[in-house]
C-alpha cells in the first residue's frame, strides 16, 4: 500500500504549482466496498483523496472526456499508465499535458468475493499489513487472505508497477511471470471446440446489453459505437443471441493490441460476465506472434495499426 499522506501531498503539489488543473483519483463512495472516481480542482477537494484495493475503475476512463489541452493529474496503477500510453498514441490526449503519479500495484479486491466469503452485507473493509483484510459485517469480523479475493486479472498480472510515471509513490513490486497469465488462456483453448462454443453462447446469452464493460473501457471511446450504428447496421442491436455473441466478438477484436488486462470491464458486469477469456487470448497472441505488450512503449504502434496493402496475406491460401 503506497502512503496516502505523500500520494495527498504530491496532488496537492502540482495543482498549487499550477503544474495541472485538475488530479483524477478516488474518494470515498456511498457504501464501502465502492470508492468512487473523483476530480479534485484544489488542494483544499484533495484531503478527500482515498486509495486502497477496493479502487476498481480504470482512471484512464474519465481522459477522453476532458479536452485535450487540459493539463490533468492522474492516479495510475501499472494498467492504467499503459492504457494512458495507448490512448496517448491514438491521440486522445497529448503526454506533455500529463501528470502521472504512480502507484504500484498489489491488485484489486473483488467485492463480489467478500460477499461470497461472508454471507451478509459489509460495514467496511480495512487491508492490514500481513496481506489480510479485516471485513466489518453485521454479524462481526472476518479475517480473509487477501489473495483469496483479488480479482482475476490482477491475480494473474504481469506488470504491476507504472512504466512511464512523472513520479511514483511507493516501492517497486516485482513483475508478474507471463506463463502464469497464459495458463488460463492455455487451458480454455485446450477445451473441445463443442464446450468453448456452449461456453460463449452461455455467458453471451447472459449479457443484458447494458453496455457498462463499453463505458468502464478507457480504450472504448468512440463517440457512435459499432452497435448503435443505423446505416449500415454491423451487428443486431437487440438480446438476440445473435446480436449479444457478436456485441462480445466485435468488442473483443476491436480491442486487439489495445487492451491491457486491466479487468475493468468485468468488474462493471451486472451478470458477472467473463469476457476477458477473449481479449486474454488475443493478448497473448499479440505476445507470442508480434513480441507487444500494449502501452509499454508508448512510442512503438500496436501491430494492426501499423497494416499496408503491401503487407503478405499469409491467411490466404
Amino acid at each position: 500500500m503506497p502512503d496516502l499522506d505523500a500520494l495527498k501531498a504530491e496532488a496537492k503539489r502540482v495543482l498549487d504549482e499550477g503544474i495541472v488543473e485538475i488530479v483524477i483519483g478516488f474518494k470515498a463512495g456511498d457504501t464501502p466496498l465502492h470508492p468512487q472516481p473523483a476530480f479534485f480542482r484544489s488542494a483544499a477537494e484533495v484531503d478527500q483523496l482515498v486509495y486502497g484495493a477496493l479502487c476498481q475503475n480504470n482512471l484512464a476512463t474519465y481522459l477522453t472526456r476532458q479536452p485535450k489541452t487540459q493539463k490533468i493529474g492522474m492516479l495510475v496503477r501499472g494498467c492504467e499508465n499503459r492504457s494512458v500510453n495507448a490512448l496517448a498514441f491514438e491521440g486522445q490526449h497529448a503526454r506533455e499535458n500529463l501528470y502521472l503519479i504512480g502507484i504500484p500495484c498489489e491488485g484489486i479486491i473483488d467485492w463480489r468475493k467478500i460477499v461470497e466469503q461472508t454471507g451478509e452485507e459489509v460495514i467496511s473493509v480495512v487491508e492490514q499489513s500481513d496481506n489480510t483484510i479485516l471485513v466489518e459485517a453485521m454479524s462481526g469480523y472476518y479475517t480473509l487472505e487477501k489473495a483469496s479475493v483479488l480479482h482475476e486479472s490482477c491475480a494473474r498480472c504481469i506488470h504491476p508497477n507504472p512504466v512511464s510515471a512523472d513520479v511514483v509513490i511507493g516501492e517497486p513490486l516485482p513483475e508478474g511471470n507471463p506463463a502464469m497469465a497464459r495458463e488460463k488462456v492455455e487451458a480454455f483453448a485446450g477445451l473441445p471446440i463443442q464446450q468453448r462454443t456452449a461456453w460463449f453462447r452461455q455467458e453471451a446469452e447472459r449479457c443484458i446489453r447494458c453496455y457498462a464493460c463499453r463505458e468502464a473501457c478507457p480504450m472504448c471511446y468512440c463517440e457512435e459505437c459499432f452497435v448503435d450504428h443505423i446505416t449500415p447496421r454491423w451487428t443486431e442491436s437487440g438480446t438476440t443471441p445473435a446480436g449479444m455473441q457478436g456485441w462480445h466478438i466485435v468488442r473483443a477484436f476491436h480491442q486487439t493490441g489495445r487492451c491491457t488486462s486491466c479487468g475493468a470491464c468485468e468488474r462493471a458486469c451486472p451478470m458477472d460476465i467473463k469476457m476477458t477469456y477473449l481479449t486474454e487470448k488475443l493478448n497473448d497472441d499479440m505476445r507470442q506472434k508480434y513480441g507487444f505488450e500494449v502501452g509499454m512503449d508508448p512510442t512503438v504502434p500496436p501491430p494492426f495499426s501499423t497494416v499496408t496493402l503491401d503487407d503478405k496475406s499469409l491467411f490466404v491460401i
